[in-house]
Formats: structure tokens, C-alpha cells, sequence
């Protein structure tokens, strides 16, 4: 996997009742690790929406593998899996340390102001292609 990740902290309100991170709290920071994949890649998501290209999440599978607990600082790791016609594929680790916590699959669709699929646009594309620096 990539070496680009985003760090966080885990704080109380991200904590159920036994201070264990809350399963779906997951999916707001692997969000995050994206939206700053790309803007890492170039891609500001913001702007490109005011293009009227925007980018809808289709699909997650996600596999917990070990609980993230209050206070712990962990790591997101994002990747592209594959670029598609109108898709991207992203694979997704989130660790704490060495430990594997969460493992992910997120699938944007390309789709334009009325939510209709469309073609991704190249200059996207070659940007979330291009090896980092």
C-alpha cells in the first residue's frame, strides 16, 4: 500500500460507552484519508464539484480487524485499487502501530449536478495516477 496516510487522535465523543472506537466513526476518517489523498495528488474535490464534477461514494466493504480505543493515535492508509471509466477503486488500512485495525474498499462514482454517472475527466485521472514525490 501507498505510503500516504493521515493521523488522528481518537477522543471521547469517537467512543462508545466502553471507550472502543464506534464501528461507523470509522467511515468519517477513511473519508478524510481520501479527500486528502487527493488533494495530495493535486485533485481538489471542492473545486472540481464547482466544475461540476463530483464524486459520490457507491460502495465500502470494510473489515474490522482490532478495536481503536480512547486516547489511541492511529494512521489511515490510502491507495488506488483501479481507475475506471466513471469509478475509482480505493483500498484503505487504518493501523495503529504495526497493528491492522480496519481494512477498507471504497468505490467513488463520478456522477455530474444531477447525480447522473459521467466520464472522470482525464486531467483527474492522470493527477490521482501520478506517483507521489
Amino acid at each position: 500500500m501507498e505510503d500516504h496516510y493521515i493521523e488522528k487522535k481518537i477522543y471521547y465523543h469517537d467512543t462508545d460507552a466502553g471507550g472502543v472506537m464506534y464501528y461507523a466513526n470509522y467511515l468519517n476518517y477513511l473519508e478524510e484519508a481520501r479527500f486528502e489523498f487527493c488533494l495530495k495528488k493535486g485533485v481538489s474535490l471542492p473545486e472540481s464539484a464547482k466544475q461540476g464534477v463530483l464524486f459520490a461514494v457507491v460502495h465500502v466493504d470494510i473489515d474490522y480487524k482490532s478495536p481503536a480505543r480512547y486516547g489511541d493515535v492511529i494512521r489511515i492508509f490510502t491507495s488506488i485499487e483501479k481507475i475506471g471509466f466513471s469509478s475509482v477503486h480505493f483500498l484503505e488500512e487504518i493501523k495503529r502501530g504495526e497493528i491492522v485495525l480496519v481494512k477498507a474498499r471504497a468505490v467513488w462514482a463520478c456522477v455530474n449536478e444531477a447525480l447522473k454517472p459521467q466520464a472522470i475527466p482525464d486531467k483527474i485521472k492522470q493527477a490521482l495516477k501520478k506517483e507521489e514525490l
